[in-house]
């Protein structure tokens, strides 16, 4: 006869605060286009606005404008996490300050191109991976992703265009667009 108790097989505290802790991680929104401008990033902070507009805290991590105008204008009035630099084979390259980011915490963070793939020299080799551990931290997160950077949708868009892209995103990851909200 077994002498285990119910104590012996209920969780600690501890486990049910980590348990708790996991379950609470924080939403996820993606602009998804189906080719590169076609106005997700003007999407998501036309939305980055209302949400300003409406009393909410939004804080740019990294957003590319390409030097649209009407893109650049919707920046204004929003607060944006100045980039890092990173010294990689003579060149200065920035990237998303992940750690300033984290630090700040705010109620959203708006984090461009997931499919990105990080400088090396990055704490992540992918967006995608930094975007992670924004959610694992509470933060929300608003990104633009297109659909032939969906790992699942790769070949099928690459048959229709003819042409493949490097930079994908599992279609398995937590940052899929399955999990949009």
């Amino acid at each position: 006869m077994s002498r285990e108790t119910d104590d012996d097989r209920r969780p600690s505290p501890d486990a049910l605060i980590e348990a708790a802790a996991r379950a609470e991680r924080s939403r996820f929104r993606l602009f998804v286009g189906a080719a590169p401008g076609v106005g997700k990033t003007y999407a998501m902070l036309q939305a980055a606005q209302a949400r300003r507009a409406e009393g909410g805290e939004v804080v740019i991590g990294v957003v590319e404008t390409h030097g649209r105008s009407d893109t650049e204008q919707l920046l204004e009035g929003l607060e944006v996490i100045p980039r890092h630099t990173i010294a990689y084979r003579g060149q200065t390259l920035t990237e998303m300050d992940l750690d300033a980011l984290l630090e700040r915490r705010p109620a959203v963070a708006l984090v461009d191109e997931l499919a990105h793939t990080n400088a090396p020299g990055s704490r992540h080799p992918k967006r995608y991976l930094d975007v992670e551990e924004l959610l694992d931290a509470g933060i929300e997160v608003w990104s633009t992703v297109n659909i032939q950077h969906l790992e699942s949708l790769n070949d099928v868009v690459a048959q229709i265009t003819g042409v493949r892209v490097r930079e994908t995103v599992p279609t398995g990851s937590s940052t899929a667009p399955t999990r949009c909200g």
